[in-house]
C-alpha cells in the first residue's frame, strides 16, 4: 500500500509520468510459476505481502516463490512452519533470520515498528511459547512493538497482576494459553483493548489436543475476545497488527 502511495505521489509532484505509473499498476496481480500462483498485489489489497506456508513445500518451492516475491520488488518476506533442514536449504539462495522455536523464517529483516501502539503476547505457560514467537515474529515483522508477557498464566495469578501496567497500556492482547484456556477471559477482564485468543495443543488427555481451550476461549464471558484456531499463533500475530494500525489508515484517508 505505501509503494502505491508513493507510486502516487510521485505523479503528483511529477517526479513520475503518467505512463509510467500507469505500466506499473497494470502489472499482473499475480505470476504463475506452475507449482504456485504468487499473489503479487497481495500488499496492495490486504497492506501485506504473501506469506510463504512453508510446511508441505519442498526448499526448492520455496525458493522458487521467494525468486519471483523478490524479483517482483518485495523487499520482504515471512516463511512460516519451516523446518531447520529447510531453512539452511532455502538461506544458501535467500538469506533467512531463522527462529527454530517459532518455525519462521524471515528474508530481508524486520522493520522499525510503526503501529500506533504496543501488541503484547501472554502466554499462560511455557510450553506455549513456540505458538506465543509465531505470534511475536509475526507481528514484528509487520512493523509493531512487542512485549511478551510468558509463564503467566492462572495457576499463578499473582504472575499476571504483576503486568498490570504492561495489560493496561497495550493497544492490543495475544492471549495464548492451553489447558481449560483461562488467561483469555482474565486478561480481557483487565484491559480495554481487543484480545486475540489462542488456543494451543498443550495439555492432558481431556484437553483433546487444544479443543478444550478453543471452547472455553469462545465462551469467554469477558467481552472484547475473539478466538482464532488452535496454534494458530500466524492469525493471531497477524489480525494483532491490522488492528493496531487501524487509526494510521484512518489518518491516511
Amino acid at each position: 500500500m505505501d509503494d502505491i502511495r508513493k507510486l502516487l505521489e510521485s505523479v503528483r509532484n511529477g517526479s513520475v509520468d503518467v505512463d509510467e505509473a500507469l505500466l506499473e499498476l497494470k502489472k499482473k496481480p499475480f505470476e504463475d510459476i506452475g507449482f504456485a500462483k504468487v499473489d503479487l498485489h497481495r500488499k496492495l489489497r490486504q497492506g501485506a505481502a504473501e506469506v510463504i506456508y512453508g510446511q508441505g513445500k519442498s526448499p526448492e518451492q520455496i525458493v522458487a516463490i521467494l525468486d519471483t516475491m523478490k524479483a517482483n520488488g518485495q523487499g520482504r518476506v515471512l516463511v512460516t512452519r519451516l523446518s531447520e533442514e529447510a531453512a539452511s536449504i532455502v538461506s544458501a539462495s535467500h538469506p533467512l533470520d531463522y527462529h527454530p522455536e517459532a518455525r519462521i523464517g524471515i528474508a530481508g529483516g524486520m522493520p522499525a515498528p510503526d503501529g500506533i501502539g504496543t501488541v503484547v503476547i501472554a502466554t499462560g505457560g511455557t510450553s506455549d511459547i513456540p505458538v506465543a514467537e509465531e505470534a511475536a515474529l509475526t507481528a514484528e515483522v509487520m512493523g509493531n512493538e512487542v512485549t511478551r508477557l510468558y509463564d503467566v498464566g492462572v495457576a499463578g495469578l499473582h504472575r499476571t497482576l504483576s503486568h498490570l501496567d504492561e495489560i493496561m497500556s497495550a493497544s492490543v492482547i495475544v492471549a495464548i494459553a492451553g489447558m481449560e484456556g483461562a488467561l483469555a477471559s482474565v486478561l480481557g477482564g483487565l484491559a480495554d483493548c481487543p484480545v486475540i485468543a489462542v488456543p494451543t495443543s498443550v495439555g492432558y488427555g481431556a484437553a483433546f489436543g487444544g479443543l478444550a481451550a478453543l471452547l472455553s476461549m469462545l465462551n469467554s464471558c469477558a467481552s472484547g475476545v475473539s478466538v482464532v484456531n488452535i496454534d494458530n499463533g500466524f492469525g493471531a500475530g497477524y489480525l494483532a497488527s491490522m488492528i493496531n494500525h487501524m487509526r494510521l489508515r484512518r489518518d491516511r484517508s
